[in-house]
């Protein structure tokens, strides 16, 4: 058996993230698929068995990516701040340069083909930044409500940004991140 060729995986999930952002999840085919990465229809099945493992494993493959971006360079032990910038602008570059990607799991994580164990999981790979959360109220320094709707503000707040900039072609300078650090900043500080 012939071993299979990671760069048409590689060609087969681009394609899958292009057709997501522009016509949603639920809308593509195998076969629109293959058209887009320029393959018969055939190949993404030699890959693939079907569209539900397409998108289970691309899945995976970008909440690994995210995860890996969003605390590089995070060290626990910085105060507070510090360690809250640097998941901020690693959560903001990743949204930034990883758009496609981060279309792709917002409609994942609401739809039927992620299960409740990988969405489950997913957030699990968050602990780290919910631990940060923690200790910013353990300390004071930010607003005594639960974890998660903080890291929802936060969160949400940095994808609309994106979100907005990108379907506005506004440019995203340091000035303007910087900027938007503080406001997130300050929608959180106690």
């Amino acid at each position: 058996m012939k071993p299979k060729d990671e760069g048409k995986i590689e060609e087969i999930f681009a394609a899958t993230l292009a057709l997501v952002k522009e016509q949603g999840l639920a809308g593509i085919t195998m076969s629109m698929i293959a058209r887009k990465a320029g393959f018969a229809t055939g190949t993404v099945y030699i890959y693939f068995s079907n569209k539900d493992e397409l998108i289970v494993k691309l899945f995976d493959k970008c909440a690994n990516h995210y995860t890996r971006d969003y605390f590089a360079g995070y060290n626990p032990s910085d105060p507070f701040k510090v360690a809250f910038h640097t998941i901020w602008m690693n959560m903001l570059r990743y949204s930034i340069e990883h758009f496609d990607e981060l279309v792709f799991i917002e409609q994942c994580f609401h739809s039927p083909f992620i299960s409740e164990d990988t969405r489950k999981e997913t957030k699990d790979r968050m602990l780290p930044w919910r631990e940060l959360i923690e200790r910013g109220k353990k300390e004071k320094l930010i607003k005594q409500v639960d974890a998660s709707w903080i890291m929802l503000f936060v969160k949400g707040s940095v994808r609309d940004l994106v979100k907005h900039c990108t379907y506005n072609n506004l440019r995203i300078t340091p000035e303007f991140k910087e900027a938007m650090f503080g406001m997130c900043w300050d929608g959180i500080k106690d």
